[in-house]
């Protein structure tokens, strides 16, 4: 196969379809929409910040598309459907990744602490989920993000890695509640993946940072971290036709660490 013909091929995984990537102007969330959009897909892109929006939404390219809003706010969730809605009518990709955590130990951890990030985490996505799905057509995909958390016990991270246990549990639900529908739920669940959330989320420093990776590095099959277009990868390929067989499922993308 030639060079070109392979790109061509890769630049179409996903034409003609309308994406919709919730927390897609950093992290994970953006390399998944640049992905997507590579990909030939549509990508309405949601974030909380107008200026990191129409950052991602320039180097996204494509046609790519940014609204503003918060998915722990129903009025905003409102919103952000209705102009999908209103340009493209349907979606074939919801890639419900919009989240957040914060290190607190048992003892230390705050009820505003609890609501943030079950709010954020677990009924934002929910009701992303809820809105979303009259517009979502039968051979449509919904990807979560959820986290090798959700199975390790990772002291002073409770609350964030039982809301990613929801998550499963909830595609788990959702795979038999759409019996009949041709409408896929899929978890992903990343491994230690440095995105700027380490910072302006979990306060750490670069010190901190970097000891953190060689830490996972020497416990991890593969001897390194992962990069955010990897976790992109896994997510496009649950998106796709060639994934149609696989619902209700969690792939991890960890590099083997939690395998072992």
């Amino acid at each position: 196969m030639t060079t070109s013909l392979y790109a061509n091929i890769h630049n179409t995984k996903h034409a003609g379809k309308i994406a919709l990537v919730t927390g897609g102007s950093t992290g994970i969330g953006f390399a998944t929409a640049k992905r997507l959009a590579r990909e030939g897909a549509t990508v309405f892109i949601t974030g909380r910040r107008q200026a990191e929006l129409d950052a991602a939404v320039l180097e996204i390219g494509h046609g790519a598309r940014a609204i503003r809003g918060d998915i722990s706010s129903a009025s905003d969730l409102d919103n952000i459907i209705d102009i999908v809605s209103a340009a493209r009518q349907r979606i074939d990709i919801l890639f419900a990744n919009a989240g957040g955590g914060e290190f607190a130990r048992l003892g230390e951890i705050t009820e505003a602490q609890f609501d943030k990030y079950f709010g954020i985490n677990v009924k934002g996505t929910l009701f992303t989920v809820q809105a979303a799905l009259p517009l979502m057509p039968a051979g449509s995909a919904i990807v979560i993000t959820g986290s090798i958390a959700s199975i390790q016990g990772t002291p002073a991270f409770g609350v964030y890695a039982a809301t990613k246990a929801a998550l499963r549990s909830f595609a788990r639900t959702w795979a038999s509640d759409l019996k009949g529908r041709d409408i896929r739920v899929n978890v992903v669940a990343p491994g230690t993946v440095v995105t700027p959330a380490y910072k302006t989320e979990l306060n750490m420093s670069d010190e901190q940072i970097d000891a953190l990776c060689r830490e996972v590095a020497q416990m991890t099959p593969l001897g390194r971290i992962g990069n955010a277009d990897e976790i992109a990868k896994a997510v496009s390929f649950l998106a796709s036709d060639d994934a149609s067989y696989i619902t209700g499922t969690e792939m991890f993308v960890d590099g083997g660490l939690t395998q072992i």
